[in-house]
This record gives structure tokens, C-alpha cells and sequence, in this order.
């Protein structure tokens, strides 16, 4: 779905600029420190491009005027929160809105998620609920798949390259589809169907909606239209086979169709939800194996704990739950390699953050690459250690950025 060893910057501008583009624009900065913008028109979005991309103007922003900055893409003031101590200041722990899926749905043009608390939460809780039951149901399934991609490593000479990320994807693509959309994608050539489509959709809102390029191109506007159709009339079809009937194993789209969704919510959902989690799951199963491929002691460590819970018996469900190192693996990987380096939110009423007045309507950055290797928070940020996960208030800052617990995105479970 992307070049998923980083988030390319154009599809963060591209989410930057759907939110933006929805709201009424202030010039008022409110006295927050930041820089004033290059030009008129584009405001500071040629300093985003200098600097190779978001989450790097970012960092160069924060180190230069601290933790709450300010910056104008085109006329829009963006206000970014770029420490530990500001973030627990404006996250509402109650919120129930997904940043990222609000701004995914609207680059594709779909309807943002408006209902109240109750009904927010009850989707949120459907979500969670649809994520646990479609994992245990195919688990057996995941080990398949894991099983047949170390088939294929152990065949290859000691001398031979690994297209890691070629395999990591293939393996998210096989993964992800049946768990959300079941036995369809069973056939080799629906997968490649599907990562044909998912490639030229996420391509475009990565670069064609940001820079209008997709409107000019009328053989590229048809690509993407008929890609996303083909993607929407497949899940259309197996949403429709799924209503009213019994199967063996439960997907993700089933804990849609049994809540009280309507199709086109069913619809979107699911797609949103497909997207997204190739896209994680490709990503963070590159990082974690080229890190442990890296750092052998972590290797050795975590093979020793999988040896010590398994034994020669079966893997489940439930003895995973006790690899605690392995759970700090995956979570050092995530702050490393900085897998989602922004998310954002839009400022409902007027607020406050230190002493800086932020206006309503303000478009609120979490600049979590910047946060997530933050020296005052983070001993030694660059280093992969695991170890500081041992540490259970570390784990609730990591919560509280949505990486873990509660709050944890349902992608990334």
C-alpha cells in the first residue's frame, strides 16, 4: 500500500490538507512560537518539501522553538505538540474518534464518522471486539502463512538475499485480506488483484490529492476510480454472501455486519480497516525482523523466552500472552522505527496548552516521531533496547500515545 518501510511525506501532507481543506482558515498564530510562512499561497509547505518530509520538518521545528509550535500549511495555521508533558495536556482519554481513520475517509471521500459519544463508543467497542474474534478464529491460519514463509526463507542458501519488505508485504496482504474478508483470498490471484487495486489507491492519496495532479491526469483519475470501485465491489459482494448466514471461521466484516451498521457504514469500515492494516502489519513485521536480525542479544533473548513458554508444544493463542519480551519487542520497534510519526486531531473548541491560546478549529498535530524519540522521555532515543518496556510507567506513556492498552489502534493490534 505504500513504500512501507516509512510513511511517504506526500500522503502525510495529503492528510494534512484534507482536514484543512474542510475548515475556515485563521491567520492568527495566538502568540504560539513557530515560523512565519515561506509564501503567500503555499504558506511553509516548500519548508516541509526541503526538508525530505514531515515528521523531519517536524523534528527541525521542535528543536528550534520547543515542545508547542506553529506552522501555515497554505493559509491554515497547524499548531504541533511535540513532548510527552504537552500531549497528556490536550488527549482526551475519552475521545472516541480515530484521527487517522477521519482523515483517511475523507481523502476518499467518504462520510466522516459524526455520530454522538454512545454511538462512537459502541463502534469503537465493535471494532475491538471484531479485531480479538477474527484473530482467534483464524489463528490457526496465521500460522499457516508464517509457517509457509519460513519454509521459504530455510530453502534459500545462506548466500541469498531476502526481499524482506517484498515478503513482509506479500505476507500482510495474505494475512490481513482473509482475516477481514475471509476464504475468498484463499486464491493466490485475488491477493494480487487486491494489492494491484490497494497500490493504486494508496499511491493517489498519497501524491494525487495533495498536489492536484490526480484531477489533471484523466488516465490517472480512471485508474484510481476503477481500482477503488473494484476494491468497493468486491467488499459489497462478500458483505452481502456474510448477512444472515452461519460460517465456520468469523473475519473482521462479520462483527460489522452483526452490529448495527448500515451498508454503506459496513463499506467504508471494512475498507478503511483493509487499508490500514496491510499496511501496519507489513511494516511492523519489516522493522521487527531487521532489528532482530541487527541486534543479536535481542535475538537470542527473545528466541529464549519462545523456547521457554513453548517448549515442543502447540503455539495458542493464549501462550502468546505470556511472551512479555516479545510484546516489548514489537513495542521498541514501533517508537524506533517510528511507524506513524503524526497524527492529528482537529481542535473542537478553543484551548489551552502551557500558556498558548489554540483557536477553535485549529488543526492540532501529534508530532509522535518527534515525541517518540524525545531524549527527556526516551534514555538513549536511537538505540533499539527493549528493556525500557520492563518498565510499567513507560508502558503507560506508550499507551497514551495509542500504542498499547485501550487506546491502542485496532489496526495495530
Amino acid at each position: 500500500m505504500l513504500d512501507f518501510a516509512i510513511f511517504a511525506v506526500t500522503f502525510l501532507l495529503a492528510l494534512v490538507g484534507a482536514v484543512l481543506y474542510l475548515y475556515p482558515a485563521s491567520r492568527q498564530a495566538a502568540g504560539i512560537p513557530g515560523i512565519t510562512p515561506t509564501e503567500e499561497k503555499d504558506g511553509n509547505l516548500p519548508d516541509i518539501v526541503n526538508s525530505g518530509s514531515l515528521h523531519e520538518f517536524l523534528v527541525n521545528l521542535h528543536e528550534r522553538y520547543g515542545p508547542v509550535v506553529s506552522f501555515w500549511f497554505g493559509r491554515r495555521l497547524v499548531v504541533s505538540l511535540g513532548s510527552v508533558d504537552v500531549l497528556k495536556q490536550h488527549i482526551n482519554p475519552n475521545k472516541t474518534s480515530d484521527p487517522f481513520e477521519t482523515m483517511l475517509k475523507s481523502l476518499l471521500r467518504y462520510q466522516s464518522e459524526s455520530g454522538n459519544v454512545s454511538e462512537n463508543l459502541m463502534r469503537k467497542k465493535l471494532y475491538e471486539n471484531g479485531v480479538t474474534n477474527s484473530l482467534r478464529s483464524n489463528f490457526a491460519l496465521l500460522l499457516k502463512l508464517s509457517e509457509e514463509l519460513l519454509d521459504k526463507w530455510l530453502s534459500y542458501p545462506e548466500s541469498q538475499h531476502v526481499p524482506l519488505c517484498q515478503h513482509m508485504l506479500g505476507f500482510a496482504m495474505k494475512s490481513v485480506t482473509q482475516m477481514v474478508m475471509g476464504s475468498t483470498f484463499e486464491d493466490e490471484q485475488e491477493v494480487i488483484r487486491f494489492q494491484k487495486n490497494h497500490g493504486t489507491v494508496w499511491s493517489e492519496i498519497g501524491k494525487g490529492f495533495l498536489d492536484g495532479s490526480l484531477d489533471k491526469s484523466t488516465t490517472r483519475k480512471k485508474q484510481y476510480e476503477d481500482a477503488l470501485m473494484q476494491l468497493e465491489s468486491i467488499l459489497k459482494k462478500i458483505i452481502k454472501e456474510r448477512k444472515g448466514r452461519n460460517f465456520s471461521e468469523h473475519i473482521f466484516i462479520d462483527s460489522l455486519v452483526q452490529g448495527d451498521l448500515n451498508d454503506q457504514q459496513i463499506l467504508e469500515d471494512s475498507m478503511i480497516f483493509s487499508l490500514a492494516s496491510c499496511i501496519i502489519t507489513a511494516k511492523l513485521c519489516t522493522w521487527a525482523v531487521c532489528f532482530l536480525t541487527t541486534y543479536e542479544e535481542v535475538q537470542k533473548k527473545l528466541y529464549e523466552e519462545i523456547d521457554q513458554v513453548f517448549g515442543k508444544g502447540p503455539v495458542t493463542p493464549e501462550n502468546i500472552e505470556e511472551l512479555r519480551y516479545c510484546r516489548q519487542v514489537l513495542c521498541e520497534t514501533v517508537r524506533t522505527a517510528t511507524l506513524t510519526p503524526v497524527s492529528a486531531r482537529l481542535q473542537d473548541i478553543e484551548g489551552k496548552i502551557d500558556k498558548f491560546i489554540i483557536p477553535r478549529e485549529t488543526l492540532v498535530l501529534y508530532a509522535l516521531g518527534v515525541v517518540l524519540q524525545d531524549p527527556s522521555t526516551w534514555p538513549s532515543p536511537y538505540k533499539f533496547d527493549p528493556e525500557r518496556f520492563d518498565d510499567e510507567s513507560v508502558m503507560k506513556t506508550f499507551s497514551l500515545l495509542g500504542f498499547s492498552g485501550t487506546q491502542e489502534c485496532p489496526e495495530l493490534r
